[in-house]
C-alpha cells in the first residue's frame, strides 16, 4: 500500500520537516531515523512510502538550522488503514501554543464536556473512502459535530442535509463517505455544530471554507483522509469558576473530627448548587513521620504514591464486630467531630483503633479477594516498599532510617525476601495494603461522584519529599540528601525558607527516564484531572542550601553559572577569598546588632581576628552549630526562652555576612550571596566597589540564568506535562526568572495570580487584566484570607479600597461582606480561565455565615515552622448545602460572569 502525507504548515527558511512513527518507515518512533518530507510551497510539505501495516501512529517535528527539534503537539496520530491501494492522508500542523489544547486534558474529557449516551452511526467497512475527522472537545451532550459542503455527498451546502459525525472516538469527530460519492477536484467544506433532537445548526466554524482535493478517479480503490484541526465556532473562551478547601477542613455529621475522602461528595453537591466546577485541595499523601501533630504538614510526604490513613471513612469499611470496641470508637468519634480544630494525634489514634481491629477482623477474607489482588497488582512496586518503610519506622520508632541499622538500606532482592507472605510479619505488612487499599476505593468513588456531577477535583503536587521518606529510602540516588530546598528572601521572609527537603537529582533522574517522576504522577491522575505544581520555579532551579543551615540566606540556586574568580575581577572587583567568603564581623557592628546582648555574643561565640575585628568560633561555625550551642544552654537552664526569641535572627545572620560563597559542586566558583548589598560586610566597601558587586549581583540574578533555566525548565515541564493528560497550573510566585511566562506559554501551563502577590512594582494585580491563561484567587493556604489581611496592612487596604475597588473616602476596618463581594465579582469578571476562591472568603459574603472571629481560619503563616495545620469549618456542609438564599446569590454571581 502506497501512503501519502501531506502537512500544512508555514516554515521559516532553513527549516526541515520531518514524519516520525510506527513502522519501520517510518523510523520506528526513532527521530534519527525520521523520514524527511518535501517542501512544495510556503505551507504545503508531502512525503510518499510503501506499507503493509493496519495501522500506522506518528507525528510530525521541525528541524531548526542548528539541529534543534520542535514536535507539534499532542499525541501521535492514528491512520487507520482499510484495503485501499492508495492512502492520501492531508493534515494541519498542531501547534503547541494554541489555547484550545487544554480544553483536551482530562477535565474537559472526563468531566466538563463528558459526553452521555454517545450517538451510535450505522456504517460498513470501506476499502474506498473519503475520511473527516476532528477534534472538538467543546460540545455538551444535547449537540452534535456536523458538516456540509459543495460535494452532493455533503449535503451541497443545504442546511436541511447536514452530515452529522459520530462521537463514539470522542474527542475525535469522525464521517466516512465513499470514495465513488465524490469526483475528482476540489470540494468545500465547513464543520457545524448541531442541536441533536432538531438537526438545527447552531453554530458555524469560523474561518473560510476547508478544502479537500481529490485528485485522481474515484473508481479506483484510493482512501483520503482529512484530519482536520478546530479554528473554534464563535463561542466565548470557556471559564470556570471555583473554591479551596484542604480535605482535613471539611466538617460533616458523618466524619470524625476531620475532612475525609467521603465527604468530598458533599463538597460536589455544594458546587453544583453554586454553579462551580472545580474543587481544590491539598496534598492528601501520607506524612506519617513522628506520629505526633507534627505530620500534619501535608507537604511533607512519607510517599509520593500512598494515601494519608486519616481520610479514611470508617463507616464505608464496616462496623466491627467486636460491638465494646465500635461503640467505643463511635463515641469518641462523635467527640472530636465537636471540636473547633482538627486534633490530629486524637484522630489519628482513633483511626489506627480502627483500622487494626478492622483489618484482624476480615484479613482472612480479603487477602485472597480478586478486588485486593487487582488493586495490589496495579500498585505492586511502591505499595510493599511503603509498606515495609511503615512497618519499620513504627519497629525503629523513627522515619530515620540511617538508624534503622542492617535495613537502612536494602536491595530490590532484599526488598522482595523481607516482604513475603511467607515471613512471620508479614501480617503487619499487610495492614497497610488494608488500608491504602480503601483509601484507594473512597477516593476513587468520590473522583467518580464528581466527574459524573461535571465537577473536577485539582489536587496539589508538593515540591519535595522529607529524607525521612520511602521515596529517599528506596531511590536514595535520585536526591540529594545532604542538602536542603527552600526558597530565597522575599517581602514575605527576609531570610527565606528553608523546607529541609533534599533536593532532586535531575541528572540521575534523566537517566532512567523519569520513571519516578511518571509513576507519580499517573498515580494522581487516578484521583485528579487538575493538580497545581507547588513552587514550579523549583522546575527551573531550586534554592538550595548546605545540611547546616537554619535559614535560607546562605543558600544558592541549582542548577546555576557561578563564577571564577577571573571572572569576578575582569568586572573591576577585587576579589579576596578570606574578605569576601568569610564572615566579615566588626567589634563595632556586634555592639549595634546586639546592643545590651553584644558582651554575652563576644564571650561565647566569637575569638578576635585582629585589633577590632572578630570571627566566629571554631566549632560554631554554621547556623546549625550556633543552634544546636543555644538550644543546650537552654536545655541546661543557662539561658531563657525570652534570650533566645531576643537574639536568634541575629545570631543567625552571622554565618551569612559574606559577599560571596563557594559553589556546591565546584570549589572553584562562587556564587554572590544573594542581597549581598544589605549585608554589613557590603557597606564597609568604597563605593567603586559596591556598585561593582551590585552589578554583578543583578547579572546573576535576574538576567544570566535566563535562557539555561529556561532550557532546564523545557526539559523538566514537558516530561511532567506528557506523563498525564491532567490540566497543570503553576504556583509561578516568588523570584520569578524572566523565562518562566515563556515556558509557561510554550507548554499551555496555567499561571497563578494571587491579587495580593504581584510580579512587578505594583501592589496588586487587577483581575481585568489578567490573560486567559491564569488561574486568578484571592488567597492562598499560605495568606491571611481577605478579613483578615484586612487588618495587617492599614496603608494596602486603602489603596486596595480606593483604586481596586473604586470607593471613594477613608477604607472602613473592617472588610464588610459587600467589600467581599465586590473583590469576588471583579475575579469571577477576569478573563483568566479558571477563578478559585478560598471557601473562607465566599463565606465571607454573608454576615449569617461567615465565622465569628477571622483570625481563626488561617490555614498556615509559612513562617511558623513547625505549624499546626488544624482549620477546620465551623459549619457543617450539610448545613451548608441548605442555605438556599445564600447559594442562589453565589450561584447567580458565578452565571452573570459567564462562568458556569
Amino acid at each position: 500500500m502506497k501512503i501519502s502525507l501531506k502537512l500544512n504548515i508555514s516554515t521559516h527558511w532553513g527549516d526541515e520537516v520531518y514524519v516520525s512513527g510506527s513502522g519501520k518507515e517510518l523510523g520506528l518512533r526513532d527521530p534519527e531515523d525520521a523520514v524527511k518530507l518535501q517542501c512544495l510551497n510556503d505551507s504545503e510539505w508531502v512525503v510518499e512510502f510503501d506499507s503493509n501495516e493496519e495501522l500506522i501512529e506518528y507525528k510530525y517535528f521541525i528541524k531548526r538550522q542548528g539541529g534543534s527539534i520542535t514536535w507539534e503537539f499532542g499525541e501521535e496520530r492514528i491512520l487507520e488503514l482499510s484495503n485501499a491501494k492508495k492512502v492520501y492522508a492531508s493534515d494541519s500542523w498542531r501547534f503547541s501554543n494554541a489555547k484550545e489544547n487544554n480544553l483536551f486534558t482530562s477535565p474537559f474529557i472526563n468531566s466538563f464536556f463528558r459526553r452521555v449516551g454517545k450517538r451510535k452511526v450505522k456504517s460498513k467497512k470501506l476499502n474506498a473512502s473519503v475520511k473527516f475527522q476532528i477534534p472538538v472537545s467543546r460540545v455538551d451532550s444535547n449537540y452534535s459535530i456536523g458538516m456540509l459542503g459543495s460535494a452532493p455527498a455533503l449535503g451541497g451546502w443545504d442546511q436541511n442535509q447536514v452530515k452529522l459525525l459520530t462521537d463514539k472516538d470522542f474527542p475525535n469527530w469522525i464521517a466516512e463517505f465513499p470514495v465513488a460519492d465524490f469526483k475528482p477536484g476540489i470540494w468545500e467544506y465547513k464543520y457545524v455544530i448541531v442541536e441533536n433532537s432538531s438537526k438545527h445548526i447552531v453554530h458555524w466554524e469560523e474561518g473560510e471554507n476547508r478544502k479537500l482535493w481529490i485528485s485522481e478517479d474515484t473508481s479506483k480503490e484510493h482512501t483520503y483522509v482529512a484530519s482536520d484541526q478546530p479554528r473554534g465556532f464563535g463561542q466565548e473562551d470557556w471559564r470556570a469558576a471555583g473554591f479551596a478547601i484542604p480535605v482535613f477542613s471539611v466538617r460533616t455529621k458523618e466524619s470524625a473530627g476531620v475532612g475525609e475522602f467521603n465527604d468530598i461528595k458533599k463538597l460536589v453537591d455544594w458546587a453544583v448548587s453554586i454553579n462551580m466546577q472545580l474543587i481544590q485541595v491539598l496534598p492528601v499523601n501520607d506524612t506519617t513521620a513522628t506520629n505526633s501533630w507534627i505530620d500534619s504538614y501535608p507537604y511533607a510526604p512519607i510517599s509520593v504514591h500512598a494515601l494519608h490513613p486519616i481520610y479514611g471513612n470508617m463507616k464505608s469499611i464496616g462496623r466491627l464486630k467486636n460491638q465494646s470496641m465500635q461503640k467505643k470508637i463511635e463515641k469518641e468519634a462523635v467527640r472530636l467531630n465537636a471540636l473547633p480544630e482538627v486534633d490530629y494525634e486524637g484522630v489519628m489514634n482513633l483511626k489506627w483503633e480502627f483500622y487494626q481491629q478492622s483489618f484482624e477482623e476480615n484479613k482472612d477474607e480479603f487477602l485472597v479477594s480478586k478486588a485486593f489482588k487487582s488493586f495490589f497488582n496495579s500498585n505492586k512496586k511502591w505499595l510493599q516498599a511503603y509498606a515495609a518503610f511503615s512497618y519499620l519506622r513504627d519497629k525503629y520508632e523513627t522515619a530515620d532510617f540511617s538508624k534503622w541499622g542492617e535495613h537502612g538500606h536494602m536491595s530490590e532482592k532484599q526488598l522482595a525476601n523481607f516482604v513475603s507472605p511467607k515471613k512471620a510479619h508479614y501480617d503487619q505488612l499487610a495492614f497497610y495494603y488494608y488500608v491504602q487499599y480503601h483509601l484507594d476505593l473512597q477516593l476513587k468513588e468520590a473522583t467518580a461522584y464528581a466527574r459524573e456531577h461535571h465537577v473536577v477535583l485539582k489536587g496539589d503536587i508538593a515540591i519535595g519529599i522529607i529524607k525521612g521518606s520511602v521515596d529517599a529510602w528506596r531511590w536514595p540516588h535520585l536526591f540529594n540528601l545532604d542538602a536542603q530546598a527552600g526558597a530565597p528572601p522575599d517581602p514575605f521572609s527576609d531570610v527565606g525558607q528553608n523546607w529541609g527537603f533534599p533536593t532532586y537529582n535531575w541528572e540521575a533522574m534523566e537517566k532512567n527516564g523519569y520513571e519516578w517522576w511518571t509513576s507519580r504522577l499517573q498515580k494522581m491522575s487516578e484521583y485528579f484531572d487538575v493538580f497545581r505544581i507547588d513552587h514550579i520555579l523549583g522546575f527551573f532551579r531550586i534554592w538550595q542550601m548546605p545540611e547546616h543551615a537554619v535559614h535560607a540566606l546562605n543558600g544558592m540556586f541549582n542548577p546555576a553559572l557561578p563564577n571564577t574568580v577571573s571572572e569576578i575581577r575582569s568586572r573591576g572587583i577585587d576579589f579576596d577569598l578570606e574578605r569576601f567568603c568569610e564572615p566579615f564581623l566588626p567589634a563595632e557592628y556586634i555592639h549595634r546588632l546586639f546592643a545590651q546582648d553584644a558582651e554575652w555574643v563576644f564571650q561565647h561565640l566569637l575569638d578576635e581576628k585582629s585589633p577590632g575585628e572578630m570571627k566566629l568560633k571554631s566549632h560554631l561555625q554554621t547556623q546549625r552549630q550556633i543552634k544546636d550551642y543555644v538550644d543546650k544552654l537552654l536545655a541546661e537552664g543557662a539561658t531563657d526562652e525570652a534570650f533566645k526569641n531576643r537574639v536568634f535572627k541575629s545570631l543567625m545572620a552571622l554565618p551569612c555576612e559574606v559577599l560571596f560563597q563557594q559553589n556546591f559542586k565546584d570549589k572553584d566558583r562562587y556564587d554572590p550571596r544573594i542581597l549581598l548589598h544589605e549585608t554589613n560586610s557590603y557597606a564597609y566597601l568604597d563605593e567603586y566597589q559596591k556598585a561593582k558587586l551590585k552589578e554583578l549581583h543583578d547579572d546573576y540574578y535576574y538576567h544570566k540564568h535566563n535562557s539555561f533555566w529556561r532550557e532546564i525548565a523545557m526539559k523538566k515541564l514537558s516530561m511532567i506535562k506528557s506523563a498525564t493528560n491532567m490540566l497543570i497550573c503553576g504556583e509561578d510566585l516568588g523570584m520569578v526568572p524572566s523565562s518562566v511566562p515563556g515556558v509557561m506559554a510554550d507548554l499551555q501551563l496555567l499561571s497563578l495570580a494571587v491579587q495580593r502577590m504581584t510580579n512587578d512594582e505594583s501592589l496588586f494585580w487587577k483581575p481585568a487584566d489578567l490573560s486567559y491563561m491564569y488561574v486568578t484567587t484571592t488567597g492562598s493556604h499560605d495568606m491571611s484570607n481577605l478579613r483578615e489581611w484586612w487588618h495587617e496592612e492599614p496603608s494596602e487596604i486603602q489603596v486596595f479600597y480606593n483604586q481596586i475597588l473604586g470607593f471613594e473616602g477613608e477604607a472602613p476596618e473592617e472588610m464588610e461582606p459587600i467589600l467581599v463581594e465586590r473583590t469576588l465579582q471583579q475575579h469571577l469578571g477576569s478573563p483568566a480561565m479558571l477563578a478559585i476562591f478560598p471557601i473562607q472568603d465566599l463565606l465571607a459574603i454573608s454576615d449569617q455565615l461567615k465565622r465569628e472571629n477571622c483570625f481563626e481560619e488561617r490555614i498556615n503563616v509559612p513562617a511558623n515552622i513547625p505549624h499546626y495545620w488544624k482549620y477546620r469549618l465551623h459549619l457543617n456542609m450539610e448545613e451548608l448545602i441548605k442555605e438556599k438564599n445564600f447559594n442562589s446569590k453565589l450561584r447567580k454571581m458565578v452565571g452573570e460572569s459567564g462562568r458556569g
